[in-house]
């Protein structure tokens, strides 16, 4: 894991583009504080920041050079071993043990389609010198950043925001475009499009081509809705096991100690009883934070069913105080790059500051579970609104049977969300459900935004763009920007590409039966994880009524600062002020949006 930066710009002098280098890579120390190099040939410039976690020699150091070829290269390969095996076949020799020199490698054996074999999180470029050609490449899900900016024969590239803020191309016009999605979707960005006007990001599954002043970007892998596997439930479940169980081990390679988010939720749970079961003779320390407090977070006794169960975990624990979020939000939020969608941003800083206290260098991770395994409540519209479609009322009508009965609740309400869901386009019902905050501040601005079309169910349709659209990305961007923060690699085994092709080539009854979400992930791993986390119904994250104490108390001083309502103009003044007051009154029901609605501002005016 590491932070990388990198120039082209013919118009810079050697000492000017390496003084702006060095600048840019200090601006991201912390994404790898282990060693710090360049390459330079101009008017090429690429630098590295190295967190060193698998072959921790000097050697493995970067830029690396193989042949006519240098990369810089951020992330992991987990199947590096198996691909080196297959290099050294056909005659090529290694002279370290990282997985750098086999991405390195594998990029001049079979070019561009080097990525196809690549099991892992990415974001790389490899300057060709012969070709005078710059080969990008980010992972199928985005799980690792890649930043740049392009003006004619000028190239810049980052893992962040902060180092391209430094390159002369950037300019501070802000992507109003963007802050809307923001504010209403809880999008941090949106196809290429960022916070920025001037500055892109390789979207996921794409690889980039920047050759005389030209890019071109292609994408290079999907999912295939006409897929299905064929086969009994029991076949189903051994296969998700052995996936699940394969990429765990995959995700436990590292020459450092690993350790693991712990929040007593199905996801972190399920992860430490494969740890546990397939792993128990290594120590596995978990992190789980939690809250005082009347509605307050706090899973510990979930937790515990997890470690009576296995005792290889040895379990952290951490309480911060009010003293410490109020001293800690601006490092959070300068880490963060964007506003902060959610308070659960302020829970996973202190938890990946207690991993880094504790000396944890790669902590396992639950993110990207619910938006393919289908763990969010609106799963169950989706997949009454399909039934509907296809008319069978009888399915329909039992879905929202079960879903009822195991909530105790909700009956009218999903039966009227399934009847939107059978009419509606998927991109009209997620707008929807923000529709109340946008009524709430008179926001009047046209929303852009629009999803790709998937010809799956209405169930795999809402599936594939939480994965690639709406919910992961946000996650994924503060689980990189809060855990490199404090220079921790964040692995995140849900999010690999054959266990995500198997879950969408089942049927949708195997994610959702019976009235419960993620019913292949429950089913396969019985015997493994603890019947009490297997029989959960709620969904719990990091927020109780964090977002209220939050801002009525360490953080009320977002609200009190004065709004720049001449840079956020899509917004009534009046009703803003008006929902501001109310909260500060203690009615909680735009609490989210005005937690939005604070950070943004914050943002903004320190622009």
């Amino acid at each position: 894991m590491c932070g990388i930066a990198g120039i082209i710009d013919p118009t810079l002098s050697r000492n000017r583009g390496d003084c702006l280098l060095r600048k840019m890579l200090e601006s991201i120390r912390h994404r790898g504080p282990d060693n710090s190099s360049t390459w330079v040939d101009m008017p090429v410039l690429l630098g590295h920041n190295r967190l060193s976690i698998i072959d921790l020699s000097d050697d493995a150091n970067q830029p690396m050079e193989f042949e006519d070829l240098v990369i810089v290269y951020n992330g992991e390969v987990y199947n590096y071993l198996e691909i080196r095996d297959d290099l050294v076949k056909k005659g090529y020799r290694f002279r370290t043990q990282s997985d750098t020199e086999v991405v390195l490698v594998a990029y001049k054996e079979w070019g561009s389609d080097c990525v196809d074999r690549f099991l892992g999180m990415w974001a790389f470029a490899i300057w060709d010198k012969t070709k005078k050609e710059l080969f990008c490449s980010r992972d199928r899900f985005g799980i690792k950043p890649f930043y740049y900016i392009h003006q004619g024969d000028k190239f810049y590239f980052g893992s962040e925001y902060k180092p391209l803020k430094l390159s002369p191309l950037f300019d501070n016009k802000l992507n109003y475009a963007q802050i809307n999605r923001g504010l209403l979707l809880e999008l941090v960005s949106y196809r290429d499009e960022t916070y920025f006007k001037c500055l892109k990001i390789l979207p996921e599954r794409c690889n980039l081509v920047f050759k005389a002043g030209k890019v071109s970007v292609a994408q290079y892998w999907d999912l295939d809705p006409s897929k299905k596997f064929r086969g009994t439930f029991e076949d189903k479940k051994r296969r998700f096991l052995e996936l699940f169980r394969d990429s765990v081990k995959l995700h436990m390679r590292s020459d450092v100690a690993i350790g693991g988010s712990l929040s007593g939720g199905l996801d972190s749970s399920a992860i430490a009883s494969v740890v546990g079961s397939d792993h128990p003779g290594v120590p596995y320390k978990t992190f789980t934070i939690y809250y005082n407090g009347k509605g307050q977070v706090d899973e510990r006794p979930w937790v515990n069913e997890v470690l009576r169960t296995y005792p290889n975990m040895d379990p952290v624990y951490c309480s911060p105080s009010d003293d410490e979020i109020a001293a800690s939000y601006e490092h959070a939020m300068r880490s963060h790059d964007t506003p902060m969608p959610r308070s659960s941003v302020i829970s996973y800083y202190f938890l990946m500051k207690a991993a880094a206290q504790h000396r944890i260098k790669v902590m396992l991770d639950g993110q990207g579970a619910d938006e393919y395994l289908a763990g969010y409540l609106s799963s169950f519209e989706r997949l009454i609104g399909g039934y509907l479609r296809n008319l069978n009322i009888a399915k329909a009508l039992e879905t929202l049977r079960c879903y009822a009965v195991r909530r105790n609740s909700g009956r009218r309400y999903m039966a009227r969300k399934g009847l939107l869901s059978a009419v509606k386009r998927e991109r009209d019902l997620y707008v929807d459900d923000f529709l109340s905050d946008r009524l709430a501040v008179g926001f009047d601005n046209d929303l852009e935004f629009e999803l790709k079309r998937f010809h799956g169910s209405r169930l795999k349709q809402h599936l594939y763009h939480l994965l690639f659209t709406t919910f992961t990305p946000s996650l994924l961007h503060y689980e990189d920007r809060i855990s490199m923060a404090f220079s921790i690699e964040n692995r995140v085994p849900f999010l690999n590409h054959r266990l995500i092709e198997f879950a969408h080539s089942l049927a949708d009854e195997d994610l959702l039966s019976l009235g419960q979400t993620k019913y292949i992930l429950r089913a396969s791993l019985n015997g493994r994880l603890p019947q009490a986390i297997a029989d959960r119904t709620d969904k719990q994250g990091f927020v109780g009524n964090e977002i209220h104490s939050l801002l009525r108390g360490p953080l009320r001083n977002l609200l009190e600062a004065p709004f720049s309502f001449d840079r956020l103009n899509m917004l009534n003044p009046d009703k803003t002020k008006d929902l501001i007051r109310n909260f500060k009154n203690g009615d909680n029901t735009q609490a989210l949006m005005v937690w939005r609605l604070a950070v943004t501002n914050d943002w903004i005016q320190k622009q």
